[in-house]
């Protein structure tokens, strides 16, 4: 091969010129091929080459006017300069020579030159090994990256092996033996920015910057001569693939906090990878029941005599190990043997090493063993039926054991030699299969050697006439051709569903709770991929309960970014697929995780040739699932963590202009008349710095999510647009914008955390505020009534009272009808829940009377709910109090037909809410039992959590009613606990009732007793009147049942009820209590009293006497 640059003929496969550095072949940006330099069309996809070619690189006399040779005078050295910087998780070596300014001190410079470069030489011919590159000379030291320009999934693993042998290699053999050269290795992990960071230099080509290098340097002060030194953030990455001395906590310069350090000592001795890199208790299975048994049911076979092998074949961190492990588990009771084989990333040359190592651990060698103790182990691990002797010698040759006479040598050619010892290890396997059933494992196949492959395949044929099993685990890009044998099967590993996935996320954070939205966003982002779920809820669950807490607040949760423990493993896919396909799958990231091919074209400035090319690699290499040809194709990221890894190699400055290309691309589409979600715009705005327009599209989103009742989105999208806020100039115009928010937010909280959570009051409280700053009366209209409802529900009553006939003055002097309606509704709602009945009914119908349809749209918005539906609803539960049941019922199945009709959840909601409570009232179980299905399932649907909790404790109400005390008790404390966690406290007492009458159905009175009382309390504290009378009137009840002889109790309950409902005008109440009180009465043989108590309060009645209370007020006087 000749090189371009300095005419030197290189062997055939050489990558890098000899002589002068420069690359043998260059990458095609399209598909990522090699070619050849010179060539102008790609030889594996066509695309068009455009190859430059380093400048002609000084030499002769001139280059050796330093003593350290310029670092772009090394072969192979540093790879090729980056196109342009990048922030990436890269392993970071500094590797530094111990003494050598005394070693300058007594060399000739020239000698001391040519020592210097065979150090740098050998160094850097390891790092190549493992797929570093060195990125800097600092004086005797170098700089060495692990991860870039091409990352591998396994890189921190990679640089500890580099370091392990470059500690141990001899690095100047040339030099005399006093001066032999040592060094000291420090190493770091963690996110840099690298590449040419400010020019086309050399040395800055990549250039890295960050924490890492610097910790990498100060951990390498701390090495012993030839020792390797890496902190925790390392270890984690690389398990128990290696053995270490803990080096505490230690004090490094420029480092505010103590850093843990670790001294690596050696490879380890864990048996596989898994085992290395996962902890001892594992996660347990979940979503594979159908999987392990499809093994369990091959092991039978297997152990039958029938042999069997299952190929196990799915994408990195799919669980192929871990089933493996799981049918281990099941089976380790059973009689039987397991061999394990494991294939390696780092041993790919290395001819037969699964089986090598395997022999090796059967046999129990040690480090420290003599060749004679290794022989004598391997004899005793044989079978002494076969022929121990030969099979020694073989194996012992195989194991590359010297035999020193022990055993006579085998005389042979390779191939014979290879064939002997193939044969002796499959005359092994019969050996022990003849004994018990064998379970063979071998692991990561697509790392397989070929001389392995050879005998694996001999080892497939032999295992079909004997017990045992062969799991084979690979990765899809690996082929095998052994699924048509008859005794072979495949398992093809799916990912989990979005059950399973949670399920595990939960499963992991073991006792930790994580709240749902979390654990759904965990899901949604893993995949279901296990190994993202594990290590995404281990990084969640190291972040703060504070972050935590902000994330439910739809902000940002660090720890939902791509975990160091998979970064490497995503990168590695991103960088083997070619600069083109690269910066494709980036601008795709940056669209989302779908993206068309219309929008990218856009974006991207590159021609259709290019697009397409590097599109099809994003497919074919599984990044993407493609839908269609171009140009009407749709894109999706295989993996959301995938699309994060692209997106976050992005400087900030690069992801600014091309979200700003996208918002402009997306803006020239929505001029076209191509309609676009204005949530799509406003994330891309956002991110572009363009803080008004994103403001604009953000609140557009909301209010387009709240007329969906989208309230969860809703308010993530209006709460986006109040963040960005603080980026525009504070000036009357941002306080109109901030004011419209917070009042928008403020309705979508309410319906998504009900009226009394603190996030709403803080949202209304903010927003008049803001109003009478700007002295806005039309939106202090608004806010008030936002500020009254949460008072209101709070059970603040006097307060909300004041602001509610605030608002109503108002409302009046603006002469403003909506802000009428919204001022009675308010005074009506207030006086019901004070127990002032005739005048909430008076408020409440001029309100309906001042309702004008064609303002529907600004009342929701401002009440949240419909505003008809809602004083509907209000004005039947008062006219049921007031005695008039027919007509409230009507009143409550046209507040819930106009609430179907408007096809607005919230407000079907809250209608049926009303309905149960009033159903409730007038005893009605069936009718409250089915209003209360239809309210969980619809709260259920839409996650309106406030409403949830009232279905829940009517559900639980019905249960007790329906002979079910248990189950309703347990329903009905679900639903107080949910009702008390929305801050509501205005109907408390009425569902604390509920709970009294559901404990006295199973017979615990006094249970029952001390919750009434707790409700009179609350009833007392905050002026919620309503039901009051109620309250005494139960507890009356409960006192005859509860205490023997404690009628005069009762009587003087049942007498301050009646005269509560009186003064409220509740005749429902008061015909309910006169009830109560005939009866005992009645019992106590006055019967006249009885009557002439009664007989006036139900001659009052002139409709609803098939409610229940009419029906046994008739019964008892008939009776009197």
């Amino acid at each position: 091969m000749d090189c371009a640059n300095c005419g030197r003929v290189n062997p055939e496969g050489t990558k890098v010129c000899g002589d002068c550095g420069a690359p043998l072949f260059f990458r095609c940006p399209a598909c990522g091929g090699d070619n050849p330099t010179g060539k102008n069309f790609c030889g594996d996809c066509g695309a068009a080459l455009t190859p430059t070619v380093p400048p002609q690189m000084t030499r002769g006399a001139g280059a050796a006017t330093s003593i350290v040779p310029p670092v772009t005078e090394r072969a192979g050295l540093l790879a090729a300069p980056s196109s342009s910087a990048e922030r990436r998780q890269l392993t970071v070596m500094f590797c530094d020579l111990v003494g050598s300014t005394a070693l300058a001190t007594k060399l000739d410079p020239e000698d001391l030159r040519d020592i210097i470069a065979e150090y740098r030489d050998s160094v850097a011919a390891v790092v190549r090994k493992y797929g570093g590159t060195v990125s800097r000379y600092i004086g005797d030291g170098m700089l060495i990256l692990f991860g870039h320009p091409s990352a591998h999934e396994d890189d921190a693993e990679r640089a500890v092996r580099a370091a392990l042998e470059i500690a141990a290699t001899r690095h100047a053999p040339g030099a005399p033996a006093e001066f032999e050269l040592r060094v000291r290795l420090g190493l770091a992990t963690g996110l840099v920015v690298v590449g040419d960071l400010i020019g086309s230099e050399a040395a800055e080509a990549q250039a890295v910057l960050g924490e890492t290098p610097n910790l990498a340097a100060r951990l390498q002060a701390l090495a012993e001569p030839d020792g390797v030194v890496i902190p925790e953030d390392t270890r984690r990455l690389i398990g128990g693939l290696f053995d270490y001395e803990n080096l505490g906590a230690v004090t490094l310069k420029g480092f505010a906090a103590p850093v843990q350090a670790w001294r690596v000592l050696r490879e380890g001795t864990a048996e596989s990878r898994f085992e290395a890199l996962h902890p001892s208790v594992l996660a347990p299975l979940v979503g594979r029941e159908e999987d392990l048994a499809r093994l369990e049911r091959s092991w039978r076979h297997a152990r039958a005599g029938t042999g069997q092998v299952m190929l196990l074949v799915g994408e990195a961190g799919i669980g192929k190990s871990r089933l493996v492990a799981a049918l281990q588990e099941r089976i380790e009771r059973e009689p039987h043997t397991c061999l394990r084989y494991f294939c390696s990333p780092h041993h790919q040359e290395s001819a037969l090493y699964p089986f090598i190592a395997q022999l090796q651990r059967a046999a129990g060698f040690d480090r420290e063993d003599t060749p004679t103790t290794k022989l004598d182990k391997l004899r005793a691990l044989l079978s002494p039926a076969l022929s121990p002797n030969e099979d020694a010698a073989i194996l012992a040759e195989f194991l590359s054991i010297p035999n020193d006479n022990l055993y006579l040598p085998v005389t042979s050619t390779p191939q014979q030699k290879k064939e002997r010892s193939f044969a002796a290890l499959v005359r092994q396997l019969e050996a022990l299969a003849q004994r018990r059933p064998i379970m063979i494992v071998f692991e990561d196949m697509q790392w397989i050697d070929p001389s392995s492959r050879e005998l694996l395949d001999r080892t497939v044929d032999r295992v079909a006439s004997l017990p045992v099993l062969v799991l084979i685990t690979y990765r899809p890009e690996f082929q095998l051709v052994w699924t048509g044998k008859p005794h072979v099967s495949l398992l093809v590993l799916n990912r989990l569903d979005q059950n399973a996935g949670a399920a595990l996320i939960r499963s992991v954070a073991g006792g930790q709770t994580l709240p749902t939205e979390i654990v759904n966003e965990i899901a949604e982002r893993t995949d279901g991929v296990p190994l993202f779920v594990e290590e995404l809820t281990k990084a969640v669950l190291e972040t703060s309960p504070q972050s935590i807490a902000r994330a439910i607040s739809f902000a940002p949760l660090p720890g939902l970014a791509v975990p160091a423990t998979l970064h490497a493993s995503l990168m590695a896919r991103l960088d083997r697929i070619g600069p083109i396909a690269k910066e494709v799958a980036q601008i795709g990231a940056a669209i989302g995780r779908e993206f068309s091919y219309d929008l990218l074209a856009s974006v991207a400035q590159r021609c259709d040739n290019e697009l397409r090319a590097a599109l099809d690699r994003l497919v074919n290499t599984g990044l993407v699932f493609g839908s269609v040809e171009p140009p009407d194709a749709n894109f999706l990221f295989k993996h959301a963590l995938v699309q994060d890894a692209a997106y976050g190699t992005m400087l900030r400055g690069q992801r600014r202009e091309l979200h700003a290309r996208i918002a402009g691309a997306l803006e020239e589409r929505l001029a076209r008349g191509i309609q676009e979600q204005p949530e799509i715009l406003a994330h891309h705005c956002g991110h572009a710095g363009l803080a008004e327009k994103a403001i604009s599209y953000w609140q557009e989103a909301g209010e387009r999510s709240k007329a969906r009742s989208a309230m969860t989105e809703a308010i993530a999208q209006m709460r986006k647009a109040l963040d960005l806020l603080s980026q525009l100039p504070d000036a009357p115009g941002r306080q109109r914008t901030e004011t419209e928010l917070q009042l928008a937010l403020g309705g979508a909280l309410i319906a998504a955390k009900g009226h009394a959570a603190e996030e709403t009051g803080r949202a209304y409280a903010r927003a008049r505020c803001l109003c009478e700053a700007l002295n806005d009366t039309p939106n202090l209209l608004k806010a008030l009534w936002g500020e009254f409802v949460h008072y209101h529900v709070r059970g603040e009553t006097d307060r909300s009272h004041r602001i509610a006939e605030n608002l109503l003055d108002l409302a009046g002097r603006q002469n403003d009808a909506a802000i009428l309606v919204a001022g009675h509704r308010a005074v009506g709602d207030s006086w019901l829940h004070r127990g002032q009945l005739a005048l909430a009914r008076t408020h409440l119908e001029r309100g309906l009377a001042l309702y004008d349809p064609a303002q529907q749209r600004s009342l929701t918005a401002l009440f949240a709910e419909n505003a008809r539906v809602a004083m509907l609803s209000f004005l039947s539960l008062t006219c049921g109090l007031l005695g008039f049941a027919d007509q409230a019922r009507v009143q409550s199945s046209d507040a819930l037909a106009e609430a179907r009709d408007s096809s607005h959840p919230i407000s079907l909601a809250f209608a049926l809410s009303v309905a149960c409570r009033l159903h409730f009232v007038l005893e009605d179980a069936g009718m409250v039992g089915q209003r209360a299905d239809e309210l969980v399932a619809l709260t259920t649907e839409q996650r309106f959590a406030f409403f949830l909790a009232m279905g829940t404790a009517y559900r639980g109400w019905t249960l007790a009613e329906a002979g079910d005390p248990e189950a309703g008790v347990d329903l009905l404390r679900r639903g107080i606990e949910g009702f008390q966690a929305s801050g509501a406290a205005w109907t408390l007492p009425f569902y604390l009732a509920q709970l009294a009458a559901a404990e006295a159905k199973r017979a615990r009175y006094e249970t029952g007793l001390g919750q009434l009382s707790d409700a009179l309390a609350l009833t007392q504290k905050s002026g919620v009147r309503w039901f009051e009378a109620e309250l005494h009137r139960r507890r009356g009840e409960l006192m005859l049942r509860a205490r023997p002889g404690a009628e005069a109790d009762a009587e003087a309950e049942f007498r301050h009820a009646i005269a509560i409902a009186h003064q409220q005008e509740a005749k429902l109440w008061e015909l309910r209590s006169a009830v109560s009180l005939a009866r005992l009465w009645r019992d106590q043989d006055r019967g006249d009293e009885a009557r002439g108590l009664l007989a006036p309060v139900y001659g009052w009645f002139s409709e609803g006497f098939d409610v229940r209370d009419l029906k046994e007020s008739k019964a008892l006087l008939e009776e009197l």
